[in-house]
């Protein structure tokens, strides 16, 4: 049986509970009342200013700003080029734990019709594009900011310290760059004497407004970048065999993977998924040109799965390839792995969730094929990783925008529960901490 099957049987009642007589969360709601207001207005300005990947430097100053008023321990900045990280310690000593907000938008026109909506415009790769706050971004940082606020307050309840975490380019570094969660861990935000012991995260996703969506073990997908080249030879439109057609070739390419995940793994063992999502080549069309290009993704759950995929996407490019007298060229790129929630601490933190949201709106999902670099921080300490719905439930879910659309949008509403579920994991995790 699996572990999440398992959770699923264990009552309500035999689920870890503070261990001491005072609830440290006790006399808050005034605190949530006050500052709720504050994280709307932050996230409809992040919202109207959304700024790229490694560009976060409005947004940085901003956090920078307000974590030096509420009178942090340690505020440090320009950690993987715009990262911000602060630190609080609490009134009775005991373990560092972390939470961490994303900052980037995306290259993204907005058409939500709001009346925050962004008009800004960013660089991307050398193009001139729109910038929008379309995964949700926006009301991640701003509930970071609320519950920094909220327990910078109410420090005297805490036990051990906190360690905020605000990371640039989760949607991946310009070309040529890095960045991410990988870089913030490789300049030490995990590391130090009060370096953090657990770690948690919320997304903004289409779900009921201010639920919580949960999944034992892994959840979201890792996630490959896929960059394919097919070589031929030009010739004359009108004279297709004197020459050698990569677009032919790629077009062969695109459809035969496709089989891969349905014709050659094993899908009840675990899921997969191969996109393309790009195609470039020729300049006009009695043309056939010497060389198309072609990017897409790759999702596994599964590390095995995840190299046999690899394997035979490679020798049936090449056999294509190679059987139409052209050559290809494939570069597979680990974007992030599986990020998925640490089962014994879910488990140790669930009863926390359900105050934070309500018994009756935390729910266990299923699988994810989107991605998240969240899961780097996750390689180094046990983590959560939930989903927080900002949609209201009268929308029909086939009317609501996914993430990544010009139409997405969040519930102002949703994000108190999200700053209550980072509240609570801080100020709980010590009393339901193993020994």
């Amino acid at each position: 049986m699996t572990t999440r099957r398992l959770l699923l049987l264990i009552p309500l009642a035999m689920l870890a509970t503070p261990s001491h007589a005072q609830d440290p969360k006790a006399g808050l709601e005034s605190a949530f009342a006050d500052v709720e207001p504050k994280v709307i207005a932050w996230r409809h300005d992040f919202h109207e200013h959304p700024e790229l990947s490694n560009r976060e430097f409005r947004t940085s100053g901003i956090v920078a700003e307000h974590l030096r008023a509420l009178g942090l321990d340690e505020v440090r900045t320009g950690i993987a080029h715009t990262g911000v990280v602060g630190v609080l310690k609490g009134g009775k000593p005991g373990p560092a734990v972390a939470l961490r907000a994303d900052m980037d938008g995306l290259p993204v026109l907005e058409q939500t019709g709001a009346a925050f909506a962004s008009r800004a415009r960013g660089e991307y790769n050398g193009q001139d594009v729109p910038v929008m706050h379309a995964c949700g971004h926006d009301t991640h940082i701003a509930m970071l900011m609320g519950a920094a606020e909220v327990l910078a307050r109410n420090r005297g309840q805490l036990t051990g310290s906190v360690h905020f975490i605000f990371q640039p380019a989760e949607e991946g570094p310009p070309a040529g760059e890095d960045g991410g969660a990988r870089m913030m861990i490789d300049e030490g935000v995990l590391d130090g004497s009060d370096a953090p012991q657990a770690i948690i995260g919320l997304h903004a996703w289409p779900g009921d407004s201010g639920t919580l969506r949960y999944c034992a073990g892994g959840f979201m997908a890792a996630a490959d970048g896929l960059e394919i080249s097919i070589i031929g030879r030009q010739t004359h439109g009108s004279s297709p065999w004197l020459g050698v057609d990569p677009i032919y070739v790629a077009a062969q390419v695109a459809t035969a993977i496709q089989g891969i995940p349905s014709r050659h793994l094993d899908i009840t063992n675990s899921p997969a998924v191969i996109t393309i999502g790009s195609i470039h080549g020729g300049v006009r069309g009695n043309i056939i040109p010497d060389r198309v290009d072609m990017s897409g993704t790759i999702r596994t759950f599964d590390p095995g799965i995840r190299e046999e995929l690899h394997a035979k996407l490679r020798s049936t490019v090449n056999s294509i390839a190679e059987a139409n007298g052209a050559t290809a060229e494939v570069v597979i790129e680990g974007y992030a792995p599986v990020t998925g929630n640490d089962p014994e601490l879910l488990r140790r933190m669930l009863p926390t969730l359900e105050w934070a949201a309500g018994a009756d709106k935390v729910h266990e999902g299923t699988l994810i094929t989107g991605a998240e670099d969240f899961s780097f921080y996750q390689e180094k300490i046990p983590g959560l990783f939930l989903m927080l719905g900002i949609n209201d439930p009268a929308t029909p879910i086939s009317d609501r925008p996914s993430n990544h659309s010009p139409f997405f949008i969040a519930e102002d509403e949703a994000m108190i529960t999200g700053v209550r579920a980072l509240v609570g994991f801080a100020l709980d995790y010590a009393e339901v901490a193993p020994d």
